[in-house]
């Protein structure tokens, strides 16, 4: 599989950062940053990965099916993700992710039909005392309100 040559380098840094026999610990950031560049987890990329860290296939899907955060189908190019645990919750994140269904048309794991914006339902995303908060790819958004939730939702709509 190929990678851009920043990535490669990446990886090369990161599974030089272990001892030697412990480069498996590399595997969670590589399938992170490879998903950000590759826009999913595909069967190729466990492959490569596996084959990088010093695993099976299979010991990469285990990590896969643990991590809520990789991703085996493709998302949009903005993943929304609403947290409905308890603090969002108490705040009406569950509201926010009823709005955000509605709004965009699609549920939980679902991308628009632009390929544009995906939305995910999500356990507590650390983000506790700014509920209700949501996370757009790497950016947080703190006491969110359906209003706010419209405005930003609209800008993710109108980026190219």
């Amino acid at each position: 599989m190929t990678f851009s040559p920043q990535l490669e380098a990446r990886f090369e840094r990161l599974l030089k950062s272990y001892p030697e026999g412990r480069q498996r610990a590399a595997m969670v950031p590589m399938l992170l940053y490879a998903q950000d560049e590759v826009g999913h987890i595909s069967d190729e990329l466990i492959e490569e990965v596996a084959r990088r860290v010093g695993v099976t296939a299979l010991q990469v899907n285990e990590v896969l099916s643990y991590y809520s955060m990789l991703h085996r189908q493709p998302l949009g190019k903005y993943h929304v993700q609403i947290c409905t645990n308890i603090s969002c919750l108490l705040h009406d994140g569950d509201k926010l992710w009823e709005h955000a269904c509605k709004k965009l048309g699609i549920g939980h794991k679902e991308t628009t039909g632009d390929g544009q914006i995906s939305i995910e339902e999500v356990e507590c995303i650390g983000a506790c005392s700014w509920a209700p908060a949501i996370q757009v790819n790497y950016d947080f958004h703190h006491f969110v309100t359906p209003e706010k939730l419209d405005q930003l939702l609209d800008s993710l709509r109108k980026k190219p």
